[in-house]
């Protein structure tokens, strides 16, 4: 239950980050301070975060990865980091800080407001989504009216503390075993690796962040950011899990919103193991039209038979589990590398070729590829650092999400997820051993609910027919919670807006500006 409960990270920014490929600002931006809050309603005991003094300077500073170094080296981009309490029941105890990234926007005159973004996970860096699309939003109208603005999550990426439970070798540990033993003595062991988790986590992060790392937290975190900024409304682009971050502001602050756009919806309702097995059906799908595209070519690791995909994947895969091959470098590829490998390469058809490729490599007893791509989703960097994305989703998954402690009911989720996701089956019978949140050290305060809106502006919800991480259906069960507006694209990817689907785009775009959503029923292809 541990590996699929894993498997939830919607990893939007993979795809975020391919996309910003324009070419960086040459006006560079010179340090300063800026005071514009107070702006809006302010909650009792607040003022001091909500009129905070930014601190502008450059973004050098705050990378937390290779592509960050590369990245903030743009001249026309600026970071600062914005204080917040630890705790907002206790405003004057503890305080973090959070990293936020922005680029100005290029036409001042015809300037809206601030465009802030999150790209999912939990665990992504919203600074890192931020300079990954300045290149590609510059030159458009949406660049030129809003700020684009990154926010990293507390204890996420640049934000101050981080979270962090493994180290670096310990990690390279962990991806090594596949926990794939469900006798009882192998439940027992996992089991025991995930109070040791628990345990480290707790250690080297504190309790007290861990008990405020929560959704519950962010959306705070988030309207206070909006006040610092100057801007009297939210203008808001959420990614993935970033949808729930918006649609828990939405209810709780629904007269501070002006635009909202959730693209890669989570069904705000569904149940833990609901949304794991409606996952693992998602990623079927993906390998499924993986499968059938991988036929088409010349040659496929996987044969010429699409029916037959699922059972050779197997045949290959499967082995890893007791004899891991060479990967180079010292290092092996393991079998939780290699599904870890096939789900990340699944979020868009663009990683295809290299899954193939990886799985040829298999075939010969070679794991570079493979291991490369587990290495990206777990952000695992050339030197062997990691960044913090895993330590942060779990972190904030074991305080978002109902705990499933029942061990037969562990069993029973593990085996429907199992044949949701047959090509992920290793094969061994259906496991009850729990994950890491059955012994989290604080409570959970948070859990899915269909969110109680009040006035709330027109939102609009971008759901992909068959997008692997979060199924169209969520998307559509999200717009309806909402009382707002879907857009359909039809294709197989992880989210779709200012990704080059000019449609998405243009429609985005327009309901961003002038606030028009698209009309009901509209469905945009690639």
């Amino acid at each position: 239950m541990a590996r699929p409960l894993r498997a939830l990270t919607a990893l939007a920014l993979l795809v975020l980050a391919a996309a910003g490929c324009g070419a960086p600002s040459t006006q560079p931006l010179q340090p300063h301070a800026e005071r514009k809050g107070p702006v809006g309603p302010i909650p009792t005991g607040m003022d001091r975060f909500y009129g905070q003094e930014i601190d502008w300077g450059r973004c050098s500073d705050y990378a937390t990865s290779s592509a960050d170094r590369t990245a903030f080296q743009d001249p026309g981009l600026e970071c600062a980091r914005l204080e917040v309490p630890m705790d907002y029941a206790h405003p004057d105890g503890k305080t973090i800080r959070i990293g936020v990234l922005r680029k100005p926007a290029s036409d001042p005159q015809a300037r809206i407001g601030a465009l802030t973004i999150n790209p999912g996970g939990p665990g992504a860096s919203g600074m890192s989504a931020a300079a990954g699309l300045a290149g590609s939003v510059a030159n458009t109208e949406l660049g030129e009216r809003f700020d684009l603005v990154g926010f990293d999550p507390r204890g996420i990426g640049a934000s101050e503390p981080a979270v962090r439970c493994l180290t670096d070798p310990e990690r390279d540990a962990e991806r090594l075993d596949s926990d794939a033993d469900t006798s009882p003595s192998g439940v027992a062991e996992s089991e025991q690796e995930e109070r040791d988790y628990a345990a480290k986590c707790a250690e080297r992060t504190g309790v007290d962040m861990l008990a405020n790392i929560g959704t519950r937290d962010v959306v705070r975190d988030l309207d206070v950011l909006r006040s610092a900024l100057g801007e009297p409304k939210l203008n808001y682009l959420g990614y993935s899990y970033g949808t729930r971050i918006g649609s828990e502001y939405a209810e709780s602050f629904p007269g501070n919103v002006r635009a909202m756009i959730l693209d890669g919806a989570i069904d705000p309702g569904q149940t833990t193991v609901d949304a794991l097995v409606a996952q693992g059906a998602g990623f079927q799908r993906a390998f499924d039209d993986f499968a059938a595209w991988c036929a088409d070519q010349s040659q496929c690791a996987l044969g010429d038979d699409p029916k037959q995909a699922v059972h050779r994947f197997q045949q290959l895969t499967r082995p890893l589990v007791d004899h891991p091959v060479q990967a180079g470098y010292g290092r092996e590829l393991s079998y939780s590398d290699a599904t870890m490998a096939a789900i990340q390469a699944l979020y868009a058809p663009s990683l295809w070729q290299a899954l193939d490729t990886g799985l040829a490599e298999l075939q010969q007893g070679r794991g570079q590829t493979l291991l490369s791509l587990a290495d990206s989703y777990f952000g695992r960097e050339a030197d062997g650092r990691y960044t913090n994305t895993t330590d942060a989703f779990d972190a904030i998954h074991c305080v978002d999400d109902k705990r499933v402690l029942d061990p037969e009911e562990v069993r029973a989720a593990d085996r429907r997820y199992r044949e949701a996701a047959p090509f992920l089956d290793d094969g061994n019978p259906p496991s009850s051993a729990r994950d890491m949140c059955a012994f989290w050290p604080v409570p959970v305060t948070g859990e899915p609910t269909q969110p109680q809106v009040g006035e709330l502006p027109p939102v609009l919800v971008i759901s992909t027919t068959a997008d692997p991480a979060t199924p169209y259906q969520a998307g559509v069960q999200l717009a309806q919670a909402l009382h707002g507006r879907l857009l359909t694209y039809e294709g197989t990817q992880h989210t779709v807006f200012l990704q080059g689907v000019s449609c998405v785009d243009d429609a985005g775009t327009q309901y961003l500006v002038d606030l028009r959503v698209p009309e009901d029923g509209t469905r945009c292809t690639g």
